[in-house]
């Protein structure tokens, strides 16, 4: 028997068909054969097959189930090897259809794209109504015993799939025309019909924003798969995303604009939940972008474990036992858990194993008519945004805040249709809407990360708008922490570091987010006072506004990886100067460090740590140093990142273990083996 049709990772259109295995028992092939037709005979109920091949897959659907009435009558006795070599070929095609009737019952967003390959799937009912022509003729028929009627039977589903005409429906073949020529029109610069474009829709049964939704989802989601149809696979993109613009006046279902009001979502308590150690590689340490499981049950990324194979090692590194194979296959699910995980925190994520073009990671769109409707749709957004009432203006900010995480060339379009400023006006809007303020910097946020926009949110007041609402968004906690998102992504131009900072209590307000936002609110503010320090005129501010002791009980207290990582890059930052230096060591904040490099913590706060050790022994005194080279597990860590941290963490390990066996040198005049073991000296410079 086959698995379930619906297998979320296959892609539309595909038949990961698998032939019966040689040795299975005649019986057993023939019951999962009974099955499989049973199967497809389900599909006689459904009512939701795509209007352009409904009756193609009711034609189908009545040959197989005379072909079940053959099959049911089948009583072994001899089994003759060409009986066998039918009922397989048949049991292969059928899978196949049961595969083809799943996809024209989809309801997640492959509507349009199945509309506009209404030809191709009609092709396909032919062809494996033809093959299931062609293994009956295989069957020994005579040598079965079969009942006349049974005999008829078989002779009926032969004659039928040879004279039955599959074809697309005379209404099916006016929506692909008039896709094509919305497409076209776009092409031309001009804006297509509003009823023309909802006449599509209609016929296609997408009547809400929600259906809408799931139709741009399908094709984002597709498009590095379906790479030989990627311009028509883009074009169909923005036409779906000009008619969610456009078409609806109000969000429904589950894609409402998310309003939190308080707490976290559900999706970011299950991302919280998850420890992104478990996400790297055994191997190479690092977080893995393209998962594959051996035999042993263990995943490490692909490249590492192929690397491990070419080295002349045939066992598992994880157990150390032997394989029977080296084969490998990609571990799906982890991948997508891994990519969800990365972009709730802001871990860059790169997918190794693409070979297709992005087109949601590129600055251009994938095809002319792509490029037009994302511009008028843009354009409509602007307008709505500046001439629309209030519900309306909520509505585009919302719908920029898609489209502007979704897509680079999205990003430019909006900024281009003028959306700025207009969205800075929302955020000083008196009006008491806590999801208008959300949407409304959510988009900031997005945008923010475009080139142009950080001077268009600086030139239009923007920063005091952003400032203000780290402490107006109080009501919205995750309106607060995109604002301080926004902030990091600004403080990346050297010249809003220094205005971010001169700001008003815009440092306070950040340093107020790590003491009692949630866990995202706490990483976000993190990240943002980092990126401000990398203007040396912020750092007395950050100092002033008790960051050292608020950033020390993190330290303590937290038992999260990422927060703790960022808390200290903050702390390692403020050492750098000595004012920075001696506040870390005035709050008693050493002999914490040194416990979080003696245990076992990710690479990356190793690293930090590392660092803020050797800019602490650097600008805090001698006494300092004292302490470190009396600290019993210092060296032994410090030599540990020597071999295992990063390239960074090994350069400033070497620098530190220099400057204390300088001190030593300087300071003693006992044997130094039993505090600093010379043999181990290692010059990493």
């Amino acid at each position: 028997m086959i698995q379930k049709p619906n297998i979320p990772t296959r892609r539309i259109l595909t038949f990961p068909a698998v032939h019966p295995c040689e040795t299975i028992a005649p019986a057993t092939l023939l019951a999962s054969l009974v099955f499989l037709c049973r199967s497809a005979c389900d599909y006689r109920s459904s009512k939701s097959f795509g209007s352009s091949n409904a009756r193609n897959a009711r034609q189908t659907i009545r040959q197989v189930g005379n072909l079940l009435i053959l099959l049911q009558e089948i009583r072994f006795s001899a089994v003759p090897d060409s009986l066998l070599l039918g009922l397989s070929e048949l049991h292969f095609t059928v899978q196949k259809v049961v595969y083809l009737l799943d996809d024209c019952t989809r309801h997640d967003g492959a509507r349009i794209w199945m509309l506009m390959e209404s030809d191709r799937v009609a092709n396909h009912f032919r062809v494996l109504v033809r093959e299931m022509a062609t293994a009956l003729e295989v069957l020994p028929l005579e040598a079965l015993d079969l009942p006349r009627e049974a005999m008829e039977v078989a002779e009926l589903v032969t004659r039928q799939a040879r004279e039955t005409r599959f074809r697309v429906g005379a209404e099916a073949q006016a929506a692909m025309a008039n896709v094509l020529a919305i497409l076209s029109r776009f092409e031309s610069g001009e804006v297509p019909d509003r009823g023309e474009v909802k006449r599509v829709l209609d016929y296609i049964g997408v009547k809400k924003w929600s259906d809408c939704y799931r139709e741009i989802e399908f094709h984002y989601s597709n498009n590095k798969e379906m790479r030989r149809e990627l311009q028509l696979l883009s074009s169909l993109l923005g036409f779906a995303s000009y008619a969610r613009c456009v078409l609806f006046d109000s969000v429904d279902g589950k894609s409402d604009p998310p309003v939190h009001c308080e707490g976290e979502s559900r999706n970011d308590e299950l991302l919280g939940s998850l420890d992104g150690d478990d996400f790297r590689c055994p191997i190479s340490l690092e977080i893995m972008r393209d998962p594959v499981t051996i035999e042993t049950g263990h995943t490490y990324e692909r490249c590492s474990i192929l690397k491990w194979f070419r080295a002349g090692n045939a066992t598992c590194p994880n157990t150390g036992n032997k394989l029977s194979s080296t084969e490998f296959v990609p571990n799906v699910a982890l991948k997508q858990l891994i990519q969800r995980y990365c972009l709730a925190n802001g871990i860059p994520f790169v997918d190794s194993s693409r070979k297709a073009r992005d087109i949601t990671r590129t600055a251009a769109a994938g095809s002319l008519a792509a490029e037009c409707a994302m511009k008028a749709a843009a354009r409509f957004l602007a307008d709505k945004l500046l001439g629309g009432d209030y519900k309306w203006r909520n509505r585009s900010a919302y719908e920029i805040r898609l489209l502007s995480k979704t897509s680079i060339f999205n990003r430019s379009c909006l900024v281009e249709a003028g959306v700025i400023p207009a969205l800075l006006e929302l955020l000083s809007s008196e009006e008491d809407d806590c999801s208008c303020q959300e949407n409304a910097i959510a988009a900031i946020l997005n945008l923010s990360k475009h080139s142009r926009s950080k001077a268009l949110i600086a030139e239009n007041g923007g920063l005091r708008f952003i400032v203000d609402m780290l402490k107006k968004g109080v009501k919205v906690e995750a309106a607060r922490q995109h604002a301080a998102a926004t902030l990091f992504y600004l403080s990346s131009v050297e010249e809003y570091r220094k205005l971010i900072g001169e700001t008003t209590e815009a440092i306070s307000y950040l340093v107020e987010m790590v003491k009692e936002a949630n866990y995202r609110g706490k990483k976000n503010a993190l990240v943002a006072i980092y990126g401000l320090l990398m203007h040396s005129g912020n750092h007395w501010r950050v100092l002033a506004s008790g960051a050292v002791p608020l950033l020390l009980d993190v330290l303590i207290s937290s038992d999260r990886h990422e927060v703790v990582t960022d808390s200290l890059a903050v702390l390692a930052t403020l050492a750098e100067k000595p004012e920075g230096a001696k506040a870390i060591i005035r709050c008693g904040a050493l002999p914490q460090v040194v416990r979080i490099l003696a245990a076992a913590n990710p690479r990356a706060t190793m690293e930090h740590c590392v660092c803020l050790l050797l800019a602490i022994s650097i600008n805090g005194g001698e006494d300092v140093v004292a302490y470190l080279v009396r600290s019993p597990s210092l060296m032994g860590s410090l030599y540990s990142q020597l071999s295992e941290g990063t390239s960074r963490a090994s350069k400033k390990a070497g620098a530190l273990i220099k400057v204390l066996h300088e001190f030593y040198e300087r300071t003693s005049s006992t044997s130094k083996a039993t505090v600093l073991p010379w043999e181990r000296f290692v010059h990493a410079w």
